[in-house]
């Protein structure tokens, strides 16, 4: 009981050790300041928060969220072809692709992909 309480009690000084000499070693100066900051989108963060947002960024932001979750839906399709019926989910993965792509003739017919707008 005492060896695991003493262990912890060296544990922890060791560990505050090695905070204290990495503090005390790290080079800190007014311009990391900067570097330390969120980073939110390519805006400054000690700016105002009230310039005006491109819409079409957050379009383009919103269709890469989409399709990186259809992404994550396909890949357990792929295992599924090992284990199971093939036909069965060979139609549902052909059903899914085509709602993908209309779902990308969409975004194309209304100039979303486009960036010089």
């Amino acid at each position: 009981m005492f060896l695991i309480f003493y262990l912890s009690i060296l544990i922890l000084f060791i560990s505050n050790l090695m905070m204290l000499i990495s503090i005390i070693l790290s080079k800190k100066t007014f311009s990391d300041r900067e570097k330390s900051s969120p980073f939110e989108c390519g805006f400054d963060p000690k700016s105002s928060a009230r310039i005006p947002f491109s819409l079409h960024f957050f379009l383009i932001t919103v269709i890469f969220l989409i399709f990186d979750i259809e992404i994550a839906l396909i890949f357990p399709i792929i295992n599924l072809f090992k284990i199971t019926n093939f036909f069965i989910w060979s139609k549902i993965s052909i059903f899914f692709i085509i709602i993908l792509l209309m779902g990308l003739y969409h975004e194309w017919n209304q100039n979303m992909l486009n960036w010089t707008n």
